[in-house]
C-alpha cells in the first residue's frame, strides 16, 4: 500500500496519470490499476479523471494533504538511514580487552583511524567482559569461548600461552624440567589465567593446576613486569610478554610442554552491520592476518 500511495502522490504532485508514469518509468495503465487498486482500500474515489484534466476529489485532496509530509518525513528517515549504514563516518563504539589493546591491538586502531579520519572511534577497555547491548557497543574483541548466540562472531587469530622467567630467577632457583616442580618454586598468578595447562610433547600426559601464587594479581600486565624483576614464573599470554622475550629479559621455562591457545573474536549484535563497522572489522581481520603473534602454533587450542 505505502508503493500505491507514493504513486497516487506523484500522481497528483504531476498533475496527470502520463508525467507520473514517466517519473515512475513505469506504463500509464499499471499505474491506472494500482491507482484503482487503492481507491478500492479506502472505499472511495481519490481523482477525477477526464480526457482534459485530473484533479482530486475532496477526500483524495484531503487524503493528500494528509500523507504527503508523512511520505516526505518516512523518505527522509529512510535516506538518513541508508547513510549511517553505508558511510564511513560517525560513532564507533567498541569495547575491548585492556592489556591486549593498549599492547598488541594498540598500531590497528591507529591505522584505522588514519584511514578512515571521519570516524570517531569510542574505545571502553577492560579485561571483563562487558555487556555489548548494555553499552550500546558497535563491536567487541573478545578472547576466549564465546557462547553467546545473540551475538554474531568472526574469529581473528589466537593468542598462545606461555611459562615465562627472568635469568636471574632461574639462575638462582634453577630451571624445572617438569610441570610437577613448579610447586617448589615462586609462582606468580594473573587473572583470568587462573588454571596452568600443561602436554607433553608426546601428547600422552596432561597436567592441569590451579596455582597458589606468591603473589595474585588481576593486571597480567603487572604481572609480567614483576616476572621481567625476578619474582618469580608467570604463565601469560605470548601477546603480552614476547618483547621481553626477545631482548632477553624473560626466557621460556617448559618450551617443549605444549600449552593452550586462546582464540581471539570479534562479535557484534547487528544482523546487518553497517559499513563503518564492517570497515573496522575488516581492518582487525587483516591486521591480525599480517601478525606472527596472532596465528596457529604449536601450543594447544584453550
Amino acid at each position: 500500500m505505502f508503493d500505491d500511495l507514493a504513486l497516487f502522490v506523484s500522481i497528483v504532485d504531476h498533475g496527470s496519470l502520463q508525467a507520473a508514469a514517466r517519473h515512475a518509468n513505469l506504463p500509464a495503465a499499471t499505474l491506472t490499476r494500482r491507482l484503482q487498486k487503492l481507491e478500492a482500500t479506502l472505499g472511495c474515489q481519490l481523482l477525477l479523471r477526464s480526457a482534459r484534466s485530473l484533479k482530486p476529489t475532496p477526500e483524495g485532496l484531503l487524503y493528500y494533504e494528509q500523507c504527503r509530509p508523512l511520505l516526505t518525513a518516512l523518505t527522509q528517515a529512510t535516506a538518513t538511514l541508508d547513510d549511517d549504514l553505508n558511510q564511513v563516518k560517525g560513532t564507533l563504539r567498541v569495547l575491548a580487552p585492556l592489556n591486549l589493546s593498549r599492547g598488541l591491538l594498540g598500531p590497528a586502531y591507529a591505522s584505522f583511524m588514519a584511514a578512515w579520519p571521519e570516524i570517531r572511534l569510542e574505545l571502553s577497555l577492560s579485561n571483563r567482559n562487558e555487556d555489548v547491548w548494555r553499552h550500546g557497543a558497535d563491536l567487541a574483541i573478545r578472547v576466549g569461548q564465546q557462547d553467546d548466540p545473540k551475538l554474531r562472531q568472526r574469529r581473528l587469530g589466537v593468542i598462545g600461552i606461555v611459562l615465562v622467567a627472568s635469568p636471574t630467577y632461574l639462575a638462582e632457583h634453577g630451571v624445572p624440567a617438569h610441570p610437577h616442580e613448579l610447586e617448589a618454586h615462586r609462582l606468580l598468578v594473573a587473572s583470568p589465567i587462573s588454571t596452568w595447562r600443561f602436554t607433553s610433547p608426546d601428547g600422552k600426559e596432561t597436567i592441569e593446576m590451579q596455582p597458589q601464587g606468591q603473589c595474585d594479581v588481576n593486571d597480567i600486565e603487572l604481572a609480567a613486569s614483576l616476572a621481567e624483576a625476578g619474582q618469580g614464573l608467570l604463565y601469560c599470554p605470548r601477546t603480552l610478554c614476547h618483547a621481553a622475550l626477545e631482548a632477553g629479559r624473560l626466557v621460556r621455562v617448559l618450551p617443549e610442554w605444549r600449552t593452550p591457545q586462546r582464540t581471539i573474536y570479534a562479535v557484534w549484535p547487528q544482523q546487518q552491520l553497517p559499513r563503518k563497522v564492517r570497515a573496522l572489522l575488516e581492518h582487525l581481520a587483516e591486521f591480525a592476518a599480517a601478525n606472527p603473534l596472532l596465528q596457529d602454533g604449536p601450543e594447544l587450542p584453550a
